[in-house]
């Protein structure tokens, strides 16, 4: 009795701690009773799309502990001059950089600065726009490139398109996403001028680790070596097997912390979509009425989807029952609008403020729902109008 106690425990803190991860892996379990493992199962996983993702993190991992990200951020924030200006720079800079780095690195080294920084300044009262904004834009400018979420790395594995391709058909939404962003900052701003009461020359929240000042190449070298050899990976000129093996040398030798920093329940995630996606296929009843609900509707499918489970596993799911590959790119990369697990980045986001700022919890979730699900209305209607 006591084993099934702990046993329930122990399954409950899992859920806790992972519902995404945990979802999949019942999906995963469950399909696995209809569909025997057996030498199918070898062709279910991705393993480019997984070793991709796991070099792109160490890669960016490194980077951010090396003090580079937090470094660039310091600069910036030293040159504002207003709470608006301040603002403005932090979701521009989440915007950019979570274009090569992706969104949740994005999230994870700008949201504690942008923190520090707006409380340093005695502009507390704004924080939560501020996040709110840096998340959406860490979403919408991911979307843009091949590496910037995983998604959007998995979605050019399987699809067969080209980088050039990918980016020319996410640029419009990408692009009016930072106009709508420009737009609500600076009506933002005309409701609310208040000037910098200081500006700090140190803030908290940054990596121990960092230098406040530099950062010596030597520990930055490797990282952006790593990082060049995953873009020759995503335009198929290196093998994932030597990104992979570089990423696990370098990490050795140079930082053995960024394999720590790696997301494997991320990876676990994508493995357990595979298999579930990979079984349902192979149920021909389940096969033909997915792929007819699917069938002309890619895109609000994975809009949809991603509402429920995240764009991600969304991503995954849809993937297995079309050929619209450009529907389903917009709708799982929009679909990271919406509600907070629309996309799993907008969760780091929440929990860092949450923690700094417990009683803001509420009021920042009305907020958020409030500003994604107005930007995910104005990029349906996008999608419409290109459609």
């Amino acid at each position: 009795m006591r084993s099934l106690r702990d046993a329930a425990w122990r399954a409950r803190d899992f859920f806790r701690r992972d519902a995404v991860l945990a979802i999949a892996c019942v999906l995963a379990a469950a399909s696995c009773v209809a569909v025997p493992p057996d030498a199918g199962y070898a062709d279910y996983i991705d393993w480019r799309t997984i070793g991709l993702l796991f070099s792109l993190m160490v890669a960016t991992s490194g980077l951010a502990r090396a003090g580079v990200l937090a470094r660039a951020c310091r600069a910036l924030v030293r040159a504002c001059k207003s709470g608006g200006v301040l603002i403005a720079a932090l979701v521009g800079l989440t915007f950019f950089v979570s274009m090569v780095v992706t969104n949740d690195v994005a999230l994870v080294a700008f949201v504690p600065l942008a923190l520090a920084a707006l409380r340093e300044a005695g502009l507390v009262r704004r924080l939560a726009f501020a996040i709110a904004c840096m998340t959406v834009a860490a979403n919408v400018g991911s979307m843009l490139t091949p590496i910037g979420n995983p998604q959007n790395i998995y979605l050019l594995s399987v699809s067969g398109m080209s980088a050039v391709e990918l980016v020319g058909i996410m640029a419009p939404y990408s692009a009016a996403a930072f106009v709508l962003l420009a737009a609500a900052i600076g009506i933002a701003e005309l409701r609310d001028r208040k000037r910098f009461k200081h500006i700090p020359s140190q803030m908290a929240g940054v990596n121990p680790k960092a230098p406040q000042e530099s950062f010596a190449l030597r520990d930055v070298l490797p990282w952006i070596a790593l990082f060049v050899m995953c873009l020759l990976c995503v335009a198929r000129i290196a093998p994932v097997w030597l990104v992979v093996a570089a990423a696990i040398a370098l990490a050795l030798a140079f930082d053995m912390s960024a394999l720590r920093h790696v997301d494997y329940a991320l990876l676990f995630t994508f493995v357990a979509f595979f298999v579930f996606v990979g079984n349902v296929a192979r149920i021909e009843v389940v096969r033909e009425a997915v792929a007819a609900l699917v069938y002309g509707r890619a895109l609000l499918v994975g809009v949809v989807a991603s509402q429920i489970i995240s764009n991600v596993p969304a991503a995954i799911l849809v993937s297995g029952f079309t050929t619209d590959w450009p529907a389903l790119l917009v709708g799982v990369n929009i679909g990271g609008l919406g509600t907070l697990i629309a996309s799993m980045a907008s969760l780091i986001s929440y929990k860092q403020l949450a923690v700094a700022y417990p009683e803001l919890k509420t009021y920042y979730f009305r907020l958020f729902t409030g500003l994604n699900c107005a930007f995910l209305a104005a990029l349906l209607l996008l999608a419409a109008a290109i459609a």
